[in-house]
């Protein structure tokens, strides 16, 4: 994959390079780049999923690091969750549009990551 390397100006709202302790978008931030947040949303880039679906292809996330991640991203406005009213009870999680087009965004840095990730970490002392 061929990524620019030309380097995006930061947001106006940026002044003087200071990202302020009240602004929202570090809030936001937090929840998109959490450990688990990433990987909720890469697997829901593949299309919808349920509870047990994401918790395999999360490996090693907790049943509890599962509901909260998952309660943020949706109050977030990034998943949706859609309980249909069978039995045994179904839960299906899908990104929504916002979902989609951070995910499009996520996925370079993502591949990134994995293209350079066993010489960075083997480069460590």
């Amino acid at each position: 994959m061929k990524v620019s390397t030309l380097l995006a100006p930061l947001p106006a709202g940026v002044a003087d390079g200071v990202f302020p302790a009240g602004c929202p978008s570090r809030t936001v931030l937090d929840h998109i780049t959490s450990k688990w947040g990433v990987l909720i949303l890469l697997s829901l880039s593949e299309g919808d999923q349920r509870w047990s679906e994401l918790r395999r292809r999360a490996e090693g996330i907790s049943e509890k690091m599962l509901a909260q991640t998952l309660k943020t991203l949706e109050r977030d406005g990034l998943v949706r969750r859609d309980a249909q009213p069978v039995i045994p009870p179904r839960v299906d999680y899908s990104l929504t549009e916002r979902g989609r087009e951070l995910t499009a965004l996520l996925i370079p840095l993502v591949t990134w990551a994995f293209d350079h990730a066993e010489e960075i970490i083997g480069g460590q002392s």
